[in-house]
């Protein structure tokens, strides 16, 4: 013994037949392995982070039945709980709920990863495109300021071109008498002039007053900025395929029957639902009696070919939607757990266990371990996000430039006014003088 461990733990516990990855793996390798150095995984590299803190070497064994333990109505358990109760094991090293069952029956350590009951289901198909799908790039409310946006600058573009003396010009040039002036901006040129340049096809009409080509221009770059953020998003809106799920929490799944939904046999989700009081958990007990699956793997498989939910701890969701990019996590969580070491009652190793994974968790290391089986995915991270539409928040400045251009250019009309009347004063002042 050393330090209250024994120098040679036997039989730690790890599940295999149940084929948790990454907790527990068989190792890949052309040579053949024996012994400890078989199997890979979090749980593996977990279990050698203890040994090297505590001092303590481990013999790897697989549980018989390759369950984690789940207590019958007769109040007998199986898997990894039943052997730890029967000192055929020292240590159960695995993703083993902590329940309050499975804490009367062993004892087990401070959690080692925090996870809660989540839904896992296959990503539906993209939604059909509707016949106004093209507006889905911007949000409802740009499409009502781009129209109160081309209002503002008709409004503009009547005050300036009327107030303006610089946009008036005569209507008869050789008649050298004639007092009949006109302007091309007419009420119907206006709205022409700004639908023109909104579609990027320009006008015949050319503002030349100062105070209505700054209107042209600032316009101008208006529908520049708006036509480019609309086409670039609405590229991205028919590339990236969007999705809709039929359901959207475990309220929503309980609530339908058209999907089946169920979880892994013998285990602590299963428990869960099974002592749990509330409405919700008993219409999922009562649908999903007849809705279980041996195993995980055998879950993910009926989850893709078939309309079915399985209902999983989170962390084993995130993990599975990283590898296999035809699921996804659907909803939140519905309760918060943790995965801890399970050992005999009255064990010498709890405590000292607990002190080292509140160790290599304070440090990082457990965080790191995480991240390595964790972090790889082979789907496209831009798969995983959904193109939104461009709303205010993106496009918010570029009315803000609009609408300070358009102040400007009614102060510049009024200042063309003024100068032009001073002028003509003085023009009419030089005239009298001279008769």
């Amino acid at each position: 013994m050393e330090d209250g461990l024994c120098t040679t733990c036997q039989h730690v516990l790890f599940v295999k037949l149940t084929r948790e990855e990454p907790y527990v793996m068989l190792k890949k390798s052309d040579k053949a392995l024996v012994g400890n150095d078989r199997f890979e995984g979090f749980c593996i590299d977990l279990l050698k982070e203890l040994a090297s803190i505590l001092g303590f070497s481990f013999e790897i064994h697989l549980v018989p039945d390759g369950k984690y333990g789940f207590q019958d109505d007769k109040g007998q358990w199986n898997g990894m709980i039943k052997e730890i109760m029967e000192h055929r094991a020292d240590l159960a090293v695995a993703p083993l709920t902590i329940t309050f069952m499975r804490e009367k029956a062993i004892d087990f350590s401070k959690p080692f990863l925090n996870t809660g009951i989540s839904i896992l289901y296959r990503r539906p198909n993209s939604t059909n495109s509707g016949f106004f799908s093209f507006l889905n790039p911007m949000t409802p409310d740009i499409w009502v300021y781009i129209l109160l946006a081309y209002l503002g600058v008709k409004l503009s573009l009547i005050f300036c071109y009327r107030f303006s003396p610089y946009e008036w010009y005569d209507a008869h040039p050789c008649n050298p008498g004639s007092d009949v002036v006109e302007n091309n901006f007419t009420l119907l040129n206006s709205f022409w002039f700004g639908v023109g340049s909104l579609m990027q096809q320009g006008s015949e009409l050319m503002p030349k007053a100062l105070s209505t080509r700054i209107i042209g221009g600032i316009w101008w770059f208006f529908t520049l900025i708006i036509i480019s953020s609309y086409t670039a998003n609405l590229a991205a809106f028919l590339t990236v395929e969007r999705m809709e799920s039929p359901v959207d929490s475990a309220d929503d799944l309980a609530k339908q029957t058209k999907i089946e939904y169920g979880v892994v046999k013998d285990g602590a989700t299963m428990s869960f639902f099974k002592v749990r009081a509330s409405e919700m958990s008993m219409i999922f007990w009562n649908r999903q009696s007849t809705s279980f699956v041996k195993s995980i793997e055998d879950g993910i498989q009926r989850v893709l070919k078939s309309d079915y939910a399985l209902l999983m701890e989170s962390t084993t969701i995130e993990y599975v939607t990283r590898k296999n990019c035809n699921l996804t996590q659907v909803g939140g969580i519905v309760d918060s757990k943790g995965y801890g070491i399970g050992t005999p009652k009255g064990s010498p190793y709890r405590d000292k266990i607990t002190i080292a994974i509140l160790s290599i968790l304070e440090d990082g290391r457990l965080h790191m371990l995480k991240e390595k089986w964790w972090s790889s995915s082979s789907c496209l991270e831009d798969e995983r996000y959904e193109t939104g539409p461009m709303g205010i928040q993106n496009l918010g400045g570029i009315f803000i430039v609009l609408a300070s251009g358009l102040v400007l250019s009614v102060f510049v009309a009024i200042g063309e006014f003024i100068y032009k009347l001073r002028k003509n004063a003085e023009h009419e002042q030089v005239r009298l003088i001279g008769n």
